[in-house]
């Protein structure tokens, strides 16, 4: 194999593949990248058993052929070289890669590429497509809401299905971790409509969006009771659900919210931030008073001190006092794109709903704290 390809587009590339690889691996073929050079491309793959990625990048394939290589190393040399720089790879007959630009010269070795574990699809029987921007909508405004918590492994992703509503079908995400909840809805793309509800895992979320920004048109999903698979521009992501069942979210959503607050999220946010400075690292709690037309923020820390701000607001209900954590209730506002943010409350302990006015379809639930 004899291959040169541009510096920029094999950072990229790498860039893309070598995030899937795991820093630590006890299978040692695992830590490689595995390149095939053929026509005028070279296809990277790399896996960690539950998430694939195959993606090709132009190169002048002077010999065709195919080997395995360390990923991270590879790649924090290609990050290295100069840039706009020419690299030429050559796999030598004793199992090295040489990868030359300009005066630098490195041999890395390599594994047989006939030990590297290939994912297979299986029947993939739904098949849509989604506009990226859509893709991308949907991801962000769920996945700060995963929960990371290994026990509870059904919670480890974003469950997306298609509901029924009173206005028909829909496309939702939902994320949770128990704290705080995200529902994100789209209309339904063609030929979605049959699939089963699945639970996408974290790092297939988060290897996915890096890959979003680069597209400007449509991603083709495939997908199964056990498997997804996301197909851009040269690139192809495989992995594997979340097997489990992801619990019956509906019951955690309040409709008998009637006490409602609006006011300018981003003047909120700020705030939220502000007062939040000398809450312990425990528990993070802000205090939120209710009254006529007014919110009251205040942080109480034992070893720091108070904090209060008053904020103008709408509001026109019963004053009340209630807690929340303030890191979780800035998550959320920052996810409104309105300028105006919606919070239904009931009461000090029951759940609380926040709404963006701009958005309609997006729902997301806070619980509260004592404070």
């Amino acid at each position: 194999m004899k291959v040169t390809i541009e510096r920029n587009s094999l950072l990229k590339t790498l860039g893309h593949v070598q995030s899937v690889v795991e820093r630590r691996n006890t299978i040692p073929i695992l830590s490689n990248v595995m390149m095939e050079a053929d026509g005028d491309t070279v296809a990277m793959t790399a896996t960690d058993l539950d998430i694939a990625i195959v993606e090709k990048t132009p190169a002048v394939v002077i010999q065709s052929g195919s080997t395995t290589v360390p990923a991270h190393t590879l790649f924090d040399i290609v990050r290295k070289l100069p840039d706009g720089s020419e690299v030429e790879l050559t796999l030598e007959e004793n199992d090295r890669l040489v990868v030359k630009a300009g005066r630098s010269r490195f041999t890395l070795a390599c594994l047989d590429k006939e030990d590297f574990p290939i994912m297979s699809d299986g029947d993939l029987p739904h098949r849509f497509e989604v506009a990226s921007a859509e893709l991308k909508r949907l991801v962000d405004k769920a996945r700060f809401a995963i929960s990371t918590e290994e026990t509870r492994y059904y919670l480890n992703g974003i469950y997306m299905h298609v509901a029924n509503t009173e206005d028909g079908s829909v496309l939702r995400a939902v994320a949770t971790d128990g704290h705080r909840l995200a529902q994100v809805d789209q209309e339904v793309p063609e030929g979605a409509v049959g699939m089963p509800g699945i639970i996408i895992p974290r790092k297939t979320v988060g290897e996915v969006r890096k890959l979003i920004d680069e597209v400007d048109g449509t991603i083709d999903v495939s997908l199964s009771d056990t498997k997804i698979r996301f197909s851009f521009d040269g690139a192809v992501i495989t992995s594997k659900l979340i097997d489990g069942t992801f619990p019956d979210y509906s019951r955690v959503i309040p409709e008998g919210n009637d006490k409602m607050l609006e006011m300018d999220c981003r003047i909120f946010a700020e705030s939220v931030d502000r007062v939040s400075t000398i809450s312990s690292d425990k528990t993070r709690s802000v205090k939120l008073s209710l009254g006529q037309d007014t919110l009251t923020l205040s942080v109480t820390s034992p070893d720091s001190g108070t904090a209060t701000e008053e904020l103008a607001a709408s509001y026109s209900s019963d004053g009340f006092e209630i807690g929340f954590n303030s890191r979780y209730l800035m998550d959320i506002l920052s996810q409104v794109e309105g300028e105006t943010v919606q919070v239904l409350l009931a009461d000090p302990s029951a759940p609380t709903v926040v709404k963006d006015v701009l958005d309609d379809a997006v729902l997301y639930v806070l619980m509260p704290m004592r404070v």
